[in-house]
């Protein structure tokens, strides 16, 4: 697999060694030793999987410590624009955000460590989206930040007439009134 610095330093993407032929293609989606070799050495816990329709964004989420979790995303069907968000207070790159494009084709898978708030538009007529955590998912340590959030200035790729939210993300504070992780 080959590593690819983002222009946030613990940022990480990963273009994983694609084999193809004439029946198609394999390739390693993940593999604990080749990602604690090349990346850092963590144990995941917990796979999750999401399907969404053009237009959703969902987002921007995180948990707090205890249960702070870093994710490692990606695509499986469609398409999206996924967002990570340095919410570390005394961090260098603090409230910047980096956002790559996922999908089927190019199979980019993306690491988000502890601290940064993550998010993600459908950019395809559908998109299913799986990451791994870890650590497990813990309501009550659940925190998110506004997706519109002016100082942010995410351009999430969709018109605004074309955005679809859930209830709860609709109304999540912004960054300078929601909770954060200290830089260490």
């Amino acid at each position: 697999m080959k590593i690819i610095p983002t222009r946030i330093k613990d940022l990480i993407l990963i273009e994983p060694d694609i084999f193809g032929d004439q029946r198609g293609y394999f390739f390693e989606s993940f593999s604990q030793r080749r990602f604690a070799e090349s990346v850092r050495d963590i144990l995941f816990v917990q796979d999750n999987e999401s399907k969404s329709t053009y237009g959703v964004i969902r987002g921007l989420h995180y948990q707090l410590p205890p249960c702070a979790q870093s994710k490692l995303v990606r695509v499986v069907r469609g398409k999206v624009l996924d967002v990570a968000v340095d919410i570390r207070k005394g961090s260098p790159t603090f409230g910047q955000h980096v956002a790559i494009e996922l999908s089927e084709e190019n199979h980019l898978q993306f690491f988000i460590p502890r601290g940064f708030a993550h998010g993600f538009a459908v950019l395809s007529p559908e998109a299913i989206f799986q990451y791994k955590s870890d650590a497990f998912y813990a309501p009550q340590y659940e925190a998110a930040i506004a997706y519109d959030d002016p100082t942010l200035n995410i351009d999430w790729k969709l018109p605004r007439k074309d955005i679809i939210l859930s209830e709860k993300d609709r109304h999540h504070p912004l960054l300078s009134q929601a909770p954060l992780f200290e830089y260490q």
